[in-house]
């Protein structure tokens, strides 16, 4: 599920539904992992996240996931990094307070993954989608290697002669409703501008936390970037994703990908508003046949807040 930080109280909330509510889930329906980041962190990539978290919100956050079992995986997914940010103070602080055996990290720069492996061996790691490996025998060789996950790039979501031929699918993970494009050709400069920006954030809240950073002042680092910054893509609902080519639907995952071998699902999400993340939930995890009820159970528990508290 997309964003610990952000949706922060929404995906807690939801875990509770799961525990209190099993009968309203899909057969077999686990959260395996809730991804994202804490902001503004450097090595953040795939969605520009903004804001600020400061050291006690970190740590609720990870005690609040960690004490009901569900890893916090992180989208540390800049492909822009450089030798010099691997030293970013706020990346470290956060694998440090999170180097408990439990949590993940995903990665799409060798210079990073080569980093972290050495740093912080008790990782599990995860090769990203943003990698844009969509040749057959690339994707298979990256599936052959020392990877916990690989995430698929969507547009081989149905290219089922390249998929059957994946002989370890429990170890992939499927994104199921991506909001791009089926063959974008910009995804990956898309991908290479989000990383800059990200950057160019988290340096300026490092030297200025307290003043907001300029559309002026992101140009003039890196000319031309900000075109990137609204891809309307990005505004798509449900109700817009599920005719793209790359959509993956509910009966899809039960009737075709389980039975193929396939397990993980990703949920994308980390940009939307929170009424078209619920939709998504709904759709993918909840039996159709409850799915009025469990929304309204999940807005009551939502109001009653009695789930969310950190330990002082």
């Amino acid at each position: 599920m997309p964003d610990f930080a952000g949706h922060f109280k929404f995906n807690l909330v939801f875990t509770e539904l799961l525990a209190r509510k099993p009968e309203f889930f899909r057969e077999g329906v686990e959260i395996a992992s809730v991804y994202g980041v804490f902001p503004p962190a450097l090595w953040n990539g795939g969605r520009v996240q903004s804001g600020y978290c400061d050291e006690r919100f970190i740590k609720g956050v990870l005690q609040a996931f960690n004490k009901r079992g569900i890893p916090l995986r992180f989208t540390f997914t800049n492909p822009m990094i450089e030798e010099q940010h691997l030293s970013d103070p706020l990346c470290n602080k956060i694998m440090q307070y999170a180097d408990n055996g439990l949590n993940e990290v995903i990665v799409a720069s060798p210079l990073l993954e080569d980093y972290i492996r050495s740093r912080y061996p008790g990782y599990k790691i995860t090769s990203s989608t943003c990698k844009r490996i969509t040749e057959p025998e690339r994707l298979l060789s990256e599936v052959e290697k020392d990877y916990h996950i690989v995430v698929i790039d969507y547009d081989l979501n149905h290219d089922f002669e390249t998929l059957e031929k994946i002989p370890d699918k429990k170890k992939c993970e499927l994104l199921v409703n991506a909001c791009c494009n089926a063959g974008c050709p910009v995804r990956s400069e898309h991908y290479r501008a989000i990383g800059k920006m990200q950057i160019v954030f988290a340096e300026h809240m490092r030297t200025h936390p307290n003043q907001p950073l300029s559309v002026q002042a992101m140009e003039q680092k890196h000319p031309g970037v900000m075109k990137y910054d609204n891809c309307p893509c990005s505004e798509r609902t449900l109700f817009d994703i599920t005719g793209l080519p790359n959509h993956i639907s509910p009966e899809e995952i039960w009737e075709q990908y389980i039975p193929m071998g396939f397990e993980q699902f990703k949920i994308e999400g980390r940009s939307f508003q929170t009424l078209n993340l619920i939709e998504h939930y709904l759709y993918y995890m909840i039996r159709p046949e409850w799915k009025n009820q469990a929304r309204y159970a999940f807005m009551q528990l939502l109001e009653v807040n009695d789930v969310l508290h950190f330990d002082e």
